[in-house]
């Protein structure tokens, strides 16, 4: 696994086994918004399922920009501060967009609060790219920032993104509810 900078494009790319974690650009809009639709995907990200012209306006003005700033914070010694990181997960073989994973500030919950997350396209589950994404991103941020430790949380009912926890090497800490839902809360140390 390595990360590059794609200095043709200036795209922010870690690479993976089977896949390539990219940094959002405007044309993945479509797909991602696809993405978000799907029922196993917004049953437990919620509020991620809303119309076409609201995720536009999120993607171009929030999502896009956000990305910029943490690859600004890495490239000035890695203090994300704030910072969120949203990537597109790409198979490799075939370059098509079959996910996303990111990082950002769990805002509902205490520090140490920086979580990763992650949804697959229904068609690509149980194949271990899920992992496979959330292990690279994991990696990239210990080795790159001064990231020290990260959280995951995922609904107690989600047995796949608990599984996909665990194989990433989490230790399950507690149950916490957010908004009326219980989630298993699990902790990664960069040691």
């Amino acid at each position: 696994m390595s990360h590059s900078q794609e200095h043709s494009s200036n795209v922010f790319t870690i690479e993976c086994e089977d896949l390539i974690l990219r940094a959002f650009r405007p044309e993945d809009l479509d797909d991602f918004h696809a993405l978000t639709w799907e029922p196993h995907f917004h049953e437990y990200l919620i509020d991620w399922n809303v119309p076409k012209e609201q995720r536009e306006e999120w993607f171009i003005h929030y999502e896009i920009p956000d990305n910029d700033r943490f690859l600004a914070a890495v490239s000035q010694g890695g203090d994300l501060g704030k910072a969120r990181l949203r990537l597109g997960i790409f198979l490799r073989a075939t370059g098509e967009f079959i996910g996303v994973c990111g990082t950002g500030i769990k805002d509902e919950l205490p520090p140490p609060n920086r979580e990763i997350l992650y949804g697959i396209a229904s068609k690509h589950r149980n194949k271990g790219y899920t992992t496979q994404a959330a292990q690279g991103l994991i990696k990239y941020l210990f080795e790159h920032t001064t990231v020290r430790e990260l959280i995951a949380i995922a609904e107690t009912s989600n047995v796949p993104s608990n599984s996909v926890i665990r194989k990433c090497g989490f230790d399950y800490l507690h149950d916490v509810v957010i908004e009326e839902r219980s989630y298993h809360y699990y902790m990664l140390n960069r040691n």
